[in-house]
């Protein structure tokens, strides 16, 4: 089987498409290139697909190594047949291929290798044949100086039979279908941590069994972490009879002296060996998909977290709130530049207000302020509150951002090196007032992990977790677009092709020579080649600069196509970009060539009616409900204005303007059945939410958008 058959049968397109996207891959082109300008190669593939195809190609890879170690080791051990060198190689199912090798497999001194050792191989085939009537007899002919009596002979060739069982590919296969369709998984508390206080919120498995197959991927990670935490024991087990029934009627021939060997050796092989070893697979291929499913959770939060809208080029003042230790204020200029920084004391114990007033006055007419941007933590509604009782002398928006992240930003050493002369509270208010202006620029500086959008992602496999954010954010970075006269290193090494190194090599270009006025002057970077340019070069943006397709998502190989085009309809590039009139009369096919064919020709003719358009809306003003201001302000019945601030598989958490978020289970979303939390909310979605029900002991709140 090749590769391009072996990803075919999990990817729905033709073989062709696959062919030519695996060729691209080998040639070093970037996913979000691929999807974006060689369309027409790939049968207009979107990124999710061809991220697919590229693991199953990697996949691929990886079973062929595997099974050339599997070949070579049995080879060494003298003991490769042709069968078993056919079965191996036709063979793309890796675990089957574990099965094939299980009995090669290096491992500890087992029981049975004892029992071979003392000679009592040829009686565990002659009790496996099933032929003999006078078993006991033929057992005093294997006694010897390590074997002492005749129950020691037999115990040996049942120590031998039972790890042929389990080395047996049909019993495994067998047992593991058994185990797919019924397995439960059991959780019993550990009795001196059930009063422990931080295993209350594991109460729920103290005591619970269901059917592994039907369990929720939340409800297994939450499993899962009690037993890491040592708070619960867990077991999966399906019902024993039923597994001896299989192996009985694989193994068992027929009935006579020898049967009731083979009987307590399939016992023993099932409960010392089978049952661990597929329990323990079948946990973790549960596990494996519970992690997929989380780390699909919090890759669809992050995007839509990333791709939040954007206030803007404006001139921002970002408050940290705070009470004892005081407001951080920075003033930010249109690029996020810090200006000023300045603490007030506008609440208890200081209660400053007066003064803090008349700073912040000041500072948003000295500075010129546009909006003004006040973290979400401590202390953030009275900021708010604050903040709109003072009378400005021009209007100046008000809103509350997101501050999770920004105290890991602050102490980062992206932030040690951007602001090397101030302290952790100026770098986090900093980062406050940038996610307003541009979430995406200023939150690629932050671990992922660190933002708290999503759900057991401590738990989840960290290599897995870690390669599904990064393309992410990359495909959120390439969407967009990036001015490259003002993007950082960080937001620039996102882009196709570039990479950290690339990405310091432009800043510095950058701060040598001014602003680029042209995408060709990329080709001046230092080790920045033709294959990084082909790669990079339409994913980023230069406003005003010498050519205008520069700051469109037109491709620079498609230049001289547009530029065939305006001259066709007499005009300039210049004339032709943002004439929707003028593009309308084009027609597509008359411009194919032999690299650029119609998809990529309409992508064209769609971006010059609206060249560099964000695919990002406008930032808006929230308004959360005056009167509540903790939890103790909630009542039963009350409805108020929410922003969904994270997802999750079982329903979405709800910001209702005070420190603890609330509960919108996926049964209170909408009248009727809900499969996907993402169907009906997105982050930082405005919603409204019912409160039904709080709990103030254990700070938890249940709404429902079902008003």
């Amino acid at each position: 089987m090749t590769n391009i058959q072996f990803i075919a049968k999990s990817v729905a397109t033709a073989p062709v498409n696959i062919q030519k996207t695996v060729q691209l891959l080998n040639e070093d082109c970037t996913i979000p290139f691929i999807s974006r300008y060689r369309k027409d190669q790939t049968g207009n593939l979107d990124e999710v697909v061809i991220e697919q195809i590229a693991k199953l190609n990697k996949q691929y890879d990886e079973l062929i190594k595997r099974k050339e170690s599997m070949l070579k080791t049995i080879e060494e051990q003298g003991q490769l047949s042709p069968e078993l060198a056919k079965k191996i190689q036709d063979s793309f199912d890796l675990q089957e291929l574990e099965d094939l090798y299980l009995p090669f497999k290096k491992k500890k001194k087992t029981k049975a290798d004892v029992a071979r050792e003392n000679g009592l191989e040829p009686l565990a085939k002659i009790i496996m044949a099933q032929n003999n009537d006078d078993i006991d007899f033929i057992s005093t002919q294997y006694i010897n100086d390590n074997v002492i009596n005749e129950e020691a002979a037999l115990q040996g060739a049942r120590d031998i039979i039972a790890e042929w069982i389990n080395e047996n590919i049909h019993v495994r296969q067998q047992l593991r279908r058994l185990f797919h369709r019924k397995a439960t998984i059991t959780t019993k508390v550990i009795k001196i941590k059930k009063d422990d206080e931080a295993a209350q919120k594991f109460s729920q498995y103290f005591d619970w069994s269901e059917l592994l197959s039907k369990t929720p991927p939340h409800r297994l990670m939450a499993m899962l972490r009690a037993e890491n935490e040592g708070f619960v024991k867990l077991k999966i087990e399906v019902d024993i009879d039923e597994a001896y029934d299989i192996i009985d009627e694989l193994i068992l021939k027929r009935q006579n002296d020898t049967t009731p060997h083979i009987q307590l050796a399939i016992e023993d092989s099932y409960k010392r060996l089978l049952l661990p070893a597929i329990a323990n697979e079948t946990l973790q291929e549960a596990k494996a998909k519970a992690d997929a499913n989380s780390i699909q959770v919090f890759a669809t939060n992050l995007s839509q977290l990333l791709l939040a809208p954007p206030l803007g080029e404006k001139r921002i003042l970002a408050i940290d709130p705070g009470y004892r230790s005081g407001c951080k204020v920075v003033c930010l200029d249109e690029k996020g530049d810090l200006l000023y920084n300045e603490t007030i004391y506008p609440h208890a114990p200081q209660n400053e207000d007066a003064m803090a007033m008349k700073k912040i006055r000041s500072m948003v007419n000295s500075y010129k302020i546009d909006a003004i941007a006040i973290g979400n933590g401590t202390a953030s509604r009275e900021t708010e509150f604050f903040v709109k009782k003072i009378a400005f002398d021009k209007e100046v928006q008000v809103f509350v951002v997101s501050e999770a992240g920004a105290s890991v930003y602050s102490a980062s050493k992206i932030a040690r090196e951007e602001f090397p002369n101030y302290d952790v509270t100026v770098r986090g208010s900093v980062s406050i007032g940038r996610r307003l202006s541009d979430p995406l620029a200023e939150l690629v500086k932050i671990d992922p992990k660190a933002i708290g959008v999503g759900q057991y992602q401590h738990d989840v496999d960290q290599n897995k977790l870690k390669e599904e954010l990064d393309a992410t954010v990359i495909r959120c970075v390439n969407s967009v677009g990036i001015n490259i006269n003002t993007a950082s290193k960080h937001l620039l090494s996102y882009v196709s092709g570039i990479g950290e190194k690339l990405a310091e090599n432009i800043v510095q270009y950058r701060s040598e020579n001014g602003p680029f006025d042209d995408r060709k002057q990329l080709k001046k970077v230092p080790r920045l080649g033709d294959k990084a340019f082909q790669q990079g070069a339409a994913f980023i943006r230069i406003k005003e600069g010498k050519n205008p397709l520069d700051n469109s998502a037109v491709h620079p190989e498609a230049y001289p196509i547009v530029e065939k085009m305006a001259k066709d309809l007499k005009l300039s590039v210049h004339e032709l970009i943002g004439n929707k009139d003028k593009t309308a009369l084009i027609k597509a096919e008359n411009y194919t060539t032999p690299e650029i064919g119609l998809l990529t020709l309409k992508d064209i003719l769609k971006e010059l009616e609206k060249p560099g358009l964000d695919p990002r809306k406008s930032a808006k003003i929230f308004e959360f409900d005056p009167n509540v201001k903790s939890i103790k302000d909630l009542k039963s019945g009350m409805i108020l204005p929410g922003i969904v601030n994270n997802i999750t598989n079982f329903g979405c958490f709800v910001d209702i303007g005070i420190k603890e978020s609330g509960l919108v289970h996926i049964s209170q979303l909408k009248a009727g059945f809900v499969s996907d939390v993402n169907e009906v909310v997105k982050l930082h979605q405005h919603v409204e939410v019912k409160v039904t029900e709080v709990d103030e002991d254990r700070k938890r709140i249940q709404l429902t958008m079902i008003l």
